[in-house]
């Protein structure tokens, strides 16, 4: 990304982050940070203010994010992780672990749920 991204919208695509086809973004790149590492698959759905990113020590330590995944408003996916297809992130819920496919993550009081 270039400078005026970074400095006006707060947006951080890592040059290297692999992409299979092309994201939509309905809010706009606004805050978006995506590790260099980061592989995500065909038609992402990424919101506002999401971050995918690696672990900080090892650059194999990035998620790795399936097809037709939406990741809602301010969710962080972080870390060696797998975002299975067509998954749903909810707002504001930190992912560092596998989800499966077709599953839904959201946060309810201090709980994380995974729905099938």
């Amino acid at each position: 990304m270039d400078a005026f991204n970074n400095a006006s919208m707060g947006t951080n695509i890592g040059f290297g982050a692999r992409f299979a086809g092309i994201p939509r973004f309905p809010h706009g790149l606004n805050g978006i940070v995506v590790s260099p590492y980061a592989t995500i698959g065909k038609n992402a759905c990424i919101f506002q203010q999401v971050t995918i990113g690696d672990d900080g020590v090892d650059k194999h330590n990035a998620p790795i994010i399936g097809d037709n995944v939406t990741m809602y408003a301010g969710c962080k996916v972080v870390g060696k992780c797998r975002i299975g297809n067509n998954a749903k992130i909810g707002a504001n819920v930190v992912v560092s672990f596998d989800v499966p496919d077709n599953a839904i993550v959201v946060c309810e009081k201090p709980i994380v749920k995974i729905r099938q």
